[in-house]
């Protein structure tokens, strides 16, 4: 009673509760007459504010806060109404289970027919709902913490669009008079800090009080021209700029200090992974097939971007048994591969299919259960770029890595290559994309070839599994190690900080508490004993977190498991094995093997064209490094010193050597090759060196493709004089 009312005696009591009363009554005949000011306002703005509307003509997507159920309920009904379209609106609000959340939050992203989601603070926290940028709060809530998390979820890392937020409060009430001096400071302070003062706005404390003590005290005793002065200049000291400076730089996410070598180390790193990434290239060619044939329908719209007009009921079913978080929907409005096609201004926001995306992951468990007897089975390749004579096996390890849960924390695929002598290595991040499947009578020779392949019947997983324990696990686990304490102990640090300072506050109630109640003091909602068990508990929490984090840490590496394999015929050896298939310029003598000097000739042209791209970068004062036994997509990776870059130079720029005989018109391109460059189009150079002799004539090309090959494509052939029209010369070196 202390907090809900501000009566000392009986009297004043008795008074209070005939003032509520007859405020009762004046609310009474307001809600009876059917005039609502707040309803007309947001009523208005729905109507006739411009930036409810599109360049298109269309409804803008809003947000619409409030504090309670019933209002939530009430302005659904009038806005369904005022629109003429009930499927217009959809509702977030806490007596809704996650999943039903989950799909809302979907729906209003995805449906074009859903334009105003209305929500309670349910949809306050852990959503992303950037793809409005228009928000009401029709409610005020008395925590800044959740004014700041309301905005959060649009104003957020890839929102394009200027965020618009509209606080619908009566100055003239006392509340309305201490949040309109608050916007009013949050206005003139976002402007002087470029908008990062929502960041930190749960953060502010007002005079040690918070925001709800504040308005309790306007409400209380608002009239005094005295409090009120008090209360302004409170909100104006609490909102300067030192104040929220300071906040920032406390609550900033980091202040490491990395030296300018280990930013270098970082930032190629970053260039490699960029030029070896799945997404989007490969992601987008895999994903069209796959969900094609599950029987989808996608279509293409605007450049990248495609709609998905039916998602098949076996891949939604699939994400029910498999999936977790936001929902698998019967149909996309818009979805790209490349987030640069996402957030494109005047476009609707597109959905990334990426890895970890729902609709992703059910298509490929899908294509997995139907086809995983292929990859038990295995299969045969062939490398059109090998002429020798040595098949190899290809063998798809994972190795995965668990904490003291026993929870996998870090899975990592590699490939490993065993040659018939029993030597293992290393064969790259995707060999794969650089073979092709062998046509049927081809097939039929390798059939007769293997019969007598004996070492083919030995242990050679076993191989397999060694290399992986002695060559490749112990790096991935050193990293996962270093990774998983670093953030465990800070982790621990933030926790202990928290639960702390919440069971210091709980004691300091408890105690508090058993003084009042020793003075006869009750609190009806709240007694010592209830604080006291509240402090336990959170102790117990405490040491519960810590015990899990110091599991966390407890890392240890599984067994590498062999998912699948393959056979690996070279150019050369299947040409010895078709003879009839062998150009006349290759074959020797009856039944022998290709020709040694056109083979020894074709090898030589390749380490001449190498040594010639090496010469040239380090005349250009770079320093080049051979790279093509990785088959990463390119042959010399060159790191450029900082002295020789500009501002928008990356480190590293990745060079393809295409080494070809005098007089040679056409080209033959790889598909990791041309996914690598457009992966890179500003740091991928296409070499080509014309060898005659010991004379070369070298031509560094940028962006020399301009679109993915097909899904079934492994190499394409290329004209180089259509090559040398398209592209972009950037270098010619030598004369023949």
């Amino acid at each position: 009673m202390d907090k809900a009312s501000a009566a000392s005696t009986i009297a004043e009591l008795r008074a209070e509760i005939a003032t509520l009363k007859t405020l009762e009554n004046i609310a009474n005949e307001i809600r009876m007459s059917g005039e609502d000011r707040k309803w007309e306002e947001l009523s208005s703005l729905l109507q006739d504010n411009s930036s409810m509307f599109g360049t298109d003509g269309l409804r803008e997507k809003l947000i619409i806060f409030t504090e309670h159920r019933d209002t939530l309920r009430y302005l659904t009904d009038k806005i369904r109404s005022l629109l003429g379209a009930d499927e217009a609106v959809v509702n977030i609000h806490g007596g809704m289970l996650r999943d039903e959340r989950r799909k809302v939050e979907e729906l209003f992203k995805q449906d074009k027919g859903v334009r105003i989601l209305i929500a309670t603070d349910a949809a306050g926290e852990g959503i992303n709902l950037q793809r409005a940028h228009l928000m009401v709060n029709y409610d005020l809530p008395w925590n800044p913490n959740r004014l700041e998390q309301r905005f959060g979820r649009i104003h957020r890392i890839g929102q394009t669009e200027v965020c618009h937020l509209w606080n619908l409060v009566s100055r003239e009430t006392r509340e309305g008079m201490v949040f309109q001096r608050l916007f009013e400071k949050l206005e003139q302070e976002r402007e002087s800090l470029g908008g990062k003062v929502f960041d930190i706005l749960g953060k502010v404390s007002f005079n040690n009080r918070s925001l709800r003590e504040l308005l309790i005290e306007a409400i209380r005793y608002g009239n005094d021209p005295e409090v009120r002065d008090r209360l302004n200049q409170i909100v104006d000291n609490s909102m300067n700029r030192a104040e929220l400076e300071t906040l920032l730089q406390e609550h900033a996410l980091t202040d490491d200090i990395m030296d300018v070598h280990k930013v270098t180390a970082i930032r190629e790193d970053m260039e490699r992974m960029e030029a070896h990434k799945l997404q989007p290239h490969f992601i987008e060619a895999f994903f069209l097939e796959a969900f094609g044939s599950l029987g989808g329908k996608i279509k293409p719209r605007e450049k990248g971007r495609y709609e998905i007009t039916h998602v098949p009921f076996a891949v939604r079913n699939r994400d029910m048994q498999i999936g977790f978080g936001e929902p698998v929907l019967s149909r996309y409005e818009r979805v790209c591969f490349d987030k640069v096609y996402s957030a494109v201004p005047g476009l609707t926001l597109a959905t990334i299919i990426c890895p970890g995306h729902p609709l992703l992951e059910a298509t490929i468990d899908l294509v997995r259960e139907r086809h995983v007897d292929v990859l038990k089975r295995g299969s045969v390749f062939v490398d059109e770029n090998d002429d020798s004579l040595e098949p190899r096996l290809l063998f798809y390890i994972e190795d995965a890595i668990q904490d003291g849960t026993k929870r996998v924390i870090s899975k990592n695929v590699h490939f490993v290559e065993i040659k018939e002598h029993g030597s293992a290595s290393g064969a790259g991040y995707a060999p794969y994309l650089d073979y092709s499947a062998p046509k049927e009578e081809e097939l039929a020779a390798v059939r007769s070839f293997l019969a007598d392949q004996d070492w083919l019947k030995k242990d050679v997983e076993d191989i397999a599994r060694s290399y992986a324990i002695a060559n490749i696990i112990p790096a991935h686990f050193s990293e996962v190690r270093s990774r998983k304490e670093r953030m465990a102990e800070k982790t621990a640090k933030a926790v202990k900080e928290r639960l702390t300072a919440e069971i210091r506050y709980w004691d300091y109630r408890a105690a508090d508490l058993k003084q009042k109640e020793a003075a006869g003091k009750v609190n009806a909602r709240l007694n010592s004993q209830r604080a006291q068990q509240r402090a336990e508990e959170l102790e117990g929490r405490l040491h519960k977190r810590m015990a899990e984090l110091e599991l966390e840490k407890r890392i240890s590496a599984m067994p590498p498991v062999i998912v699948g394999g393959a056979l690996v015929i070279p150019r050369g050896l299947l040409l010895t094995l078709m003879p009839d298939a062998m150009p006349d310029t290759m074959k020797g003598a009856k039944g022998a093997a290709p020709s040694i000097f056109t083979l020894g000739d074709k090898k030589a042209v390749e380490l001449v064209a190498m040594q010639a791209v090496m010469d040239v970068e380090s005349a250009l004062g770079f320093t080049p490094k051979d790279v093509s036994a990785a088959k990463c997509g390119y042959d010399v990776e060159s790191h450029i010193p900082v002295a020789l870059r500009t501002e928008s130079t990356a480190s590293l720029r990745f060079i393809e050597v295409k080494g070809r005989a005098k007089g040679a018109t056409t080209v033959i391109v790889t598909k990791n090759e041309i996914l690598t460059a457009l992966n890179k189009p500003e740091e991928f150079i296409l070499a080509l060196v014309e060898v005659d002799g010991s004379n070369t004539k070298t031509t560094y090309l940028k962006k020399p493709f301009t679109n993915a090959p097909d899904f079934s494509s492994r190499y394409v052939v290329h004209d180089i004089a259509d090559l040398l029209e398209t592209a972009e010369v950037v270098l010619t070196r030598g004369e023949i």
